[in-house]
């Protein structure tokens, strides 16, 4: 089995926070034993505030704010994404 692409999305939001998503199914691995890959990015381009989640090996997942890195316990798909949008909101004021 290859990667196969669930979700891609890329939007400027407010006309201030760049937002993309990827999501990834990908075979279960040692690098991936989730059998999945992905990585969250919500950016403010002037003052360089963001918060990442990502799985990229060897780290597994993980969240970045700002300059912090917190690790991250991956659930599901959807928990993924409400995370990410709670992270944004709290973190940066940003409804998603």
């Amino acid at each position: 089995m290859r990667a196969s692409l669930k979700i891609h999305h890329k939007a400027k939001v407010h006309n201030k926070y760049v937002i993309e998503m990827v999501l990834y199914e990908v075979p279960k691995t040692r690098k991936y034993p989730l059998g999945v890959r992905y990585s969250l990015i919500c950016i403010e381009p002037k003052t360089e505030r963001k918060i990442l989640m990502d799985n990229h090996h060897p780290k597994g997942p993980h969240v970045h704010i700002n300059d912090e890195e917190i690790d991250y316990e991956f659930v599901s798909d959807d928990k993924l994404f409400d995370d990410f949008e709670r992270l944004v909101l709290d973190h940066m004021g940003v409804k998603l």
